[in-house]
């Protein structure tokens, strides 16, 4: 699939269309929503506020080296909210789900479609893309702006914390900088780019897990593919979402 780029796009686009065309089937995949939610989103969430909390760290630590002498030390504030917030909250959150989320994804549908249980749905008259795609798709896109929210304001306060522990910085400095350039598009941009590439790592995942063959040597190669093709889709997503917000 990495081989021919051409042949991926068109693969990817006939396969999105397909999944569009199964949300009309409702009673299908809306059973099957909210279980996904949690196992894709909810069960998440320790793993993105673990990375969070070193992002924060690493970032309070860096600026203030940077900023040592020439600005004043309250713009640490400014530079840990910007950057969480904007881009290394959903893009360090996202890169560890397409690894969890990605992986789980491919593995399952891999599995089931290497064992015959995807030809046995079919023979049920059952819609493969509504049964097995549509909700883990959904469940992503919704989760994922979730999971970044946590991650978010988990970074902000542990870059906080290292501010007044470490740096001797006070509080209403730290927070005179994080309100300094603030917006509150800030927000949601991470959020809309963060919801985008749940869908992505979620179609991502079920795309290379339903063209799984050659048994469990396939299951691994398609677990692989899936989580280097969802990081890749979420550096494109996150260069998109950059020229949008310009």
């Amino acid at each position: 699939m990495l081989a021919n780029p051409a042949l991926s796009i068109q693969r990817l686009g006939r396969w999105s269309t397909d999944a569009a065309r199964a949300l009309a089937d409702v009673p299908t995949w809306r059973p099957l929503v909210f279980a996904h939610m949690r196992r894709l989103g909810v069960d998440s969430v320790p793993i993105a506020i673990f990375i969070a909390v070193f992002t924060g760290i690493v970032l309070a630590l860096l600026s203030s080296y940077i900023f040592t002498g020439a600005v004043p030390l309250y713009f640490v504030g400014a530079l840990v909210g910007k950057t969480v917030m904007m881009e290394l909250g959903p893009v360090l959150t996202g890169m560890a789900l397409a690894g969890r989320v990605g992986a789980n994804i491919a593995a399952e549908l891999g599995t089931m479609r290497v064992t015959e249980q995807v030809d046995a749905l079919e023979t049920l008259a059952y819609d493969k893309y509504a049964y097995l795609v549509v909700p883990r798709v959904l469940a992503a896109t919704v989760m994922f702006p979730v999971v970044t929210s946590f991650a978010m304001g988990v970074g902000v306060l542990s870059g906080w914390i290292t501010s007044i522990n470490l740096l001797e910085l006070s509080t209403p400095e730290f927070l005179k900088g994080l309100r300094l350039f603030y917006q509150f598009k800030d927000i949601w941009f991470g959020l809309v780019k963060s919801a985008s590439f749940g869908a992505a790592v979620a179609l991502m995942g079920s795309l290379e897990g339903l063209r799984t063959s050659g048994g469990a040597q396939g299951v691994g190669r398609s677990t692989t593919r899936a989580v280097v093709l969802g990081c890749q889709a979420i550096l494109v997503l996150d260069a998109f979402w950059a020229l949008v917000l310009l």
